[in-house]
């Protein structure tokens, strides 16, 4: 899974940052995405596609790429994704997570960086050069490491809406369009963090 990352290295690259999202196809709450930079290539837990590992291992996979990386988050709600849409929504999340991790490293201006990011060309506005990468979770370590970063945060901020929200099971799908999610919108109507655009119920 480190393909990308050494040829970009062998090219001069000093740092290379993976970019990835959480959260563009459920009902409610937001999208979420993080880029990351690999300290290390080398990890004790599973690093791969979020969506190939369970729960647990995202959680114990988390907190290692919090130790041996840096990364930053763009959180966008689901008010801004109803007034604009998902893609363009995705798109400001993506580089919201790469500023505030610039920010972080206080990267000067002669090094070299290139973004790596996750699906299609969505037109992406980094100030960095950009690789698109179709299903780059599984193929970058550095796409899968924000995968996970960004899955994790998802989940957690969705457990907390559970909280305020108990009667949707927030917890159980994460505002995805599951059959029980469906009923319960069908019974309860909408909440404050569902996407307008997204629910036909």
């Amino acid at each position: 899974m480190l393909y990308y990352e050494k040829k970009l290295k062998k090219q001069g690259c000093d740092l290379i940052v993976g970019v990835d999202e959480a959260g563009r196809g459920p009902l409610a709450g937001p999208v979420v995405a993080a880029a990351v930079i690999l300290r290390t290539s080398r990890f004790k837990n599973r690093i791969d596609d979020s969506k190939k590992l369970t729960s647990r291992q995202r959680e114990k996979a988390f907190l290692e790429i919090g130790e041996k990386a840096v990364f930053g988050l763009g959180v966008i709600s689901e008010k801004i994704i109803d007034r604009l849409n998902i893609l363009v929504a995705t798109r400001m999340a993506m580089e919201k997570a790469i500023a505030v991790l610039i920010d972080k490293i206080g990267c000067q201006e002669e090094k070299r960086i290139h973004v790596l990011v996750d699906g299609n060309n969505i037109g992406l506005e980094s100030g960095f050069p950009v690789t698109y990468i179709i299903k780059g979770d599984s193929k970058s370590k550095s796409i899968a490491c924000a995968s996970i970063v960004a899955k994790v945060t998802r989940d957690r901020l969705m457990s907390l809406y559970d909280e305020i929200f108990p009667q949707y099971g927030f917890l159980r799908h994460k505002g995805y369009p599951t059959l029980a999610h469906r009923r319960a919108i069908e019974r309860f109507g909408l909440s404050s963090i569902h996407r307008n655009t997204f629910c036909s119920v």
